[in-house]
């Protein structure tokens, strides 16, 4: 069982398992992954006839996901796949019905990076389109952070991340018209580190 799980999903991320589960990417086609690495959360998209698209900043990983995607799916051309930056997404306005980005935001280097990965994704969604977006906050973790700078912080696991709170992602989610159409989610990693799940639809 644990092997036929593995081949349906891969290695996805759980809390867009459970979006999957709820049905609610059922009408989507189009699917962008922004900073895909190497395919992890593509799995289910590749196997079950979406239209697949992934970019990352690393050659070496978009070669993976080229080779996964050809396997899983080979009527997808090769160049669905490219090598960019998620603030310069090669693609249209409003092309995509779903942009996955799954720990690429808090890679920002500070505040005017952090915006220009948010709205390069939003761009390329369609109206009514979903953004499923998980990243690092310091929601539960407030006082154990410390700030560097820029938006940065330095975080007790020792790693330094962007990090949004709450009041920023409610401000970003009113300021780009959107609606949330999950509830925003932290899991705190005994005070390790909190990662936030934040999934937007385009109005």
């Amino acid at each position: 069982m644990q092997n036929n799980l593995w081949e349906l999903y891969g290695n996805i991320d759980i809390y867009l398992f459970d979006q999957l589960l709820k049905g609610r990417f059922n009408n989507c086609n189009k699917v962008l992954d922004a900073g895909c690495g190497g395919g992890r959360n593509l799995v289910y998209f590749l196997r079950n006839g979406f239209d697949v698209y992934g970019i990352d900043p690393n050659p070496q990983v978009v070669k993976v996901v080229t080779e996964l995607a050809a396997s899983l799916a080979p009527d997808i051309p090769s160049t669905n796949f490219r090598v960019a930056a998620a603030e310069e997404l090669p693609f249209d306005d409003g092309y995509f019905d779903l942009v996955i980005s799954s720990a690429v935001l808090h890679f920002a280097t500070n505040a005017f990076h952090f915006d220009s990965m948010l709205r390069s994704m939003w761009r390329v969604l369609k109206p009514g389109g979903y953004l499923f977006a998980r990243l690092a906050s310091d929601i539960g973790i407030e006082t154990l952070v410390q700030n560097l700078g820029s938006g940065r912080y330095l975080l007790p696991d020792g790693s330094e991340r962007f990090l949004v709170n709450e009041e920023m992602l409610f401000d970003y989610t009113s300021d780009l018209n959107g609606k949330l159409f999950e509830p925003i989610k932290t899991t705190n990693v005994q005070n390790l580190r909190c990662m936030t799940t934040w999934c937007l639809q385009k109005v």
